[in-house]
């Protein structure tokens, strides 16, 4: 198998929510897709006379409830899922508004709700989540280009060559070679991915805890913006917030009775996921729709345990190798193998990450995000209505305390005698979501998403 080549923040991208194959992977195709336009011909560009987009997969199934329209105008509009606004996003179609956007100085295309088409939820094409762009001249079609979003804001366009990266220092593509490297050349797992991320995306070790401190600082204003946030969340569902009322139980010394820590903990996670399903900024860890675990982490490690930032910064590192992994060897794409590739995987890089706070060695790291996934097995993927609110926001909550109940376990065992790798345990969740029907996989056709709770 090819080594792997991500980078950490391929994983870890500041973005709109509520979901990142909805939002955050569709806009940098309508992004991409204006880019390529600018570069055609003026003969080309004067015979256009407006732009279309088919939407197939769970992006069709649920793309209204997930953001997808105004993600899409988004791109093509200039913003960057990073630097835009996301209050902005959230209202670029009221009202059914109309939008211009600019090829050239002299040329632009009208683009509206009308422009984009829910197409089959099943296809032929290689990735479910796959959007068509057309630039169109009437009713003849001038030019075509096939976008993917799989999952975690990653997005691929069918022409384009992959990304020009330089070679790791250290070549792996499992947890078996990971751990074979590391104690062959004496070398620590966070020293072993800051070199092989400065090679792979020729950047200095400066830049890359910079960027570290920032996915950091949007993690930690999430959750404090959550826990202040009362009301009901957007939508037709009527979902009230409970990240506020949990927080304040666990301020009123309620952290002094034996419940006390899950209760910070529940009210962390709920705060991030809640903050996402209303569109503001997260970061996928791996997706958006799992932005709460490992924030909600990081928030108790920082305030409650007071552990130093270098600390929590090593800790993300660690939980990258895990979500490295996952990505190369299996999916985190909830489209693609349901729910237990975005909290799933979530939850078991959280594990990782609070190994490494404890100082934990490879060995103990590998046990405790293998416990963490082997317990998310067969999670499915069936937001209600289309939204990333029921089941996922309290998902995250259990997926926070299943990480940290991981660690402990990890902990007290010897790592020599677990029975299952890390490796097989990602095998098995990549079957398991091969094997699962569609309609559990982010279409919002079966499971939960079949309750009725509108009222």
């Amino acid at each position: 198998m090819e080594p792997i080549t991500l980078s950490i923040f391929d994983l870890f991208k500041i973005g709109p929510g509520p979901s990142s194959s909805h939002t955050i992977g569709p806009m940098r195709a309508s992004l991409h897709f204006v880019n390529f336009l600018k570069t055609l011909p003026d003969e080309v560009l004067k015979k256009a006379s407006h732009m279309r987009i088919h939407l197939f997969g769970s992006l069709s199934a649920t793309g209204k409830g997930h953001g997808t329209e105004t993600a899409l105008v988004a791109g093509l509009l200039g913003m960057t899922p990073a630097n835009c606004d996301a209050e902005e996003v959230l209202h670029l179609l009221d009202d059914d508004r109309k939008h211009t956007v600019k090829i050239r100085d002299n040329f632009t295309l009208p683009f509206d709700r009308r422009c984009i088409t829910f197409d089959e939820v099943h296809h032929s094409f290689p990735y479910s989540n796959t959007m068509i762009f057309h630039l169109k001249s009437k009713d003849s079609v001038l030019l075509e280009k096939e976008y993917y979003s799989c999952g975690g804001g990653f997005m691929k366009c069918k022409d384009d060559p992959p990304p020009d990266r330089g070679e790791p220092i250290y070549s792996y593509s499992n947890m078996a070679e990971l751990k074979q490297i590391i104690k062959k050349e004496n070398i620590s797992l966070i020293e072993l991915l800051l070199q092989n991320e400065e090679a792979i995306m020729k950047t200095s070790r400066e830049d890359i805890y910079f960027k570290l401190e920032e996915i950091l600082d949007v993690m930690e204003k999430a959750v404090d913006r959550g826990l202040a946030e009362q009301g009901v969340l957007p939508g037709p569902i009527g979902l009230e917030r409970k990240a506020h009322t949990l927080y304040e139980i666990a301020i009123s010394n309620v952290l002094d009775v034996p419940d006390g820590f899950l209760v910070l903990l529940d009210a962390c996670a709920l705060a991030a996921a809640e903050e996402n399903a209303a569109g503001q900024k997260a970061v996928t860890s791996p997706t958006s729709g799992s932005c709460g675990v490992i924030p909600a982490i990081i928030y108790v490690l920082k305030h409650h345990f007071h552990i130093d930032r270098k600390h929590l910064l090593d800790g993300l590192l660690a939980s990258a190798a895990i979500g490295f992994l996952a990505k190369h060897n299996a999916s985190i794409s909830g489209a693609e193998v349901g729910c237990q590739g975005e909290v799933g995987v979530s939850c078991s890089m959280a594990a990782a990450l609070v190994a490494q706070v404890d100082g934990a060695n490879i060995d103990t790291i590998e046990v405790a995000a293998e416990i963490a996934l082997e317990h998310q097995l067969g999670l499915t993927c069936d937001p209600i209505g289309g939204y990333v609110q029921i089941p996922c926001i309290e998902r995250n909550a259990v997926g926070a305390v299943e990480a940290y109940n991981a660690f402990i376990l990890a902990s007290a065992g010897d790592p020599k005698k677990q029975k299952i790798s890390f490796d097989q345990v990602l095998h098995v969740m990549y079957e398991t979501g091969k094997d699962m029907c569609t309609k559990y996989k982010e279409t919002s056709k079966g499971g939960l998403a079949k309750c009725d709770v509108f009222c």
